[in-house]
């Protein structure tokens, strides 16, 4: 064989190897992606003002809701993926430190190095996975765009009413926290 026949291919990894990382990471059809330094000021007081607001509401409607938010969960796609999104509502029971099914809406704060990973990759795999509504927010433009799920799609809405499940639903008004 020649030398410089071969295509190169980045070595993929698994969850199993994802779980010796040490460090925060994600895994996205086998590719690491290093998920530091960690996120700037900006970045941190949104994810935080949004889940906030998000808890507040579902402890109102606790009875109809069996909803939670959470920052940063690992989500167990497949084998093969592991995301964590920055803040994730999650309806139902589960006992594991992780997710192991879609949740219902995730934010995801975008940056200068992870603008092109939010807006494609992750857009295209929480789309594939059925997540209801898909959030991204930009600090430097203080824009939300709030995508969510019609008939397998994700469509851009200016909603600010969330029906996460039959009985749940909530009012946010994502970008209203910029001001």
């Amino acid at each position: 064989m020649e030398l410089g026949t071969k295509i190169f291919e980045p070595e993929r990894y698994t969850y199993n190897d994802y779980k010796l990382w040490e460090g925060n990471w994600e895994l996205v059809n086998g590719y690491p992606y290093a998920m530091s330094p960690s996120p700037k000021r900006m970045h941190q007081w949104f994810n935080t003002a949004f889940a906030t607001e998000v808890r507040i509401f579902l402890k109102l409607k606790k009875i109809q809701c069996k909803c939670d938010v959470y920052t940063e969960l690992d989500w167990i796609v497949n084998d093969n993926t592991v995301v964590k999104p920055d803040c994730l509502v999650v309806c139902g029971d589960f006992k594991e430190d992780y997710l192991t099914f879609p949740p219902q809406l995730i934010l995801e704060v975008s940056s200068h190095s992870t603008r092109l990973r939010d807006r494609n990759t992750k857009f295209a795999l929480y789309e594939m996975y059925g997540v209801k509504y898909y959030l991204i927010a930009d600090c430097d433009t203080k824009k939300v765009d709030v995508f969510e799920l019609i008939d397998n799609k994700y469509k851009q809405t200016d909603t600010k009413e969330f029906s996460i499940t039959n009985t749940c639903s909530f009012h946010l008004d994502a970008q209203a926290l910029f001001a």
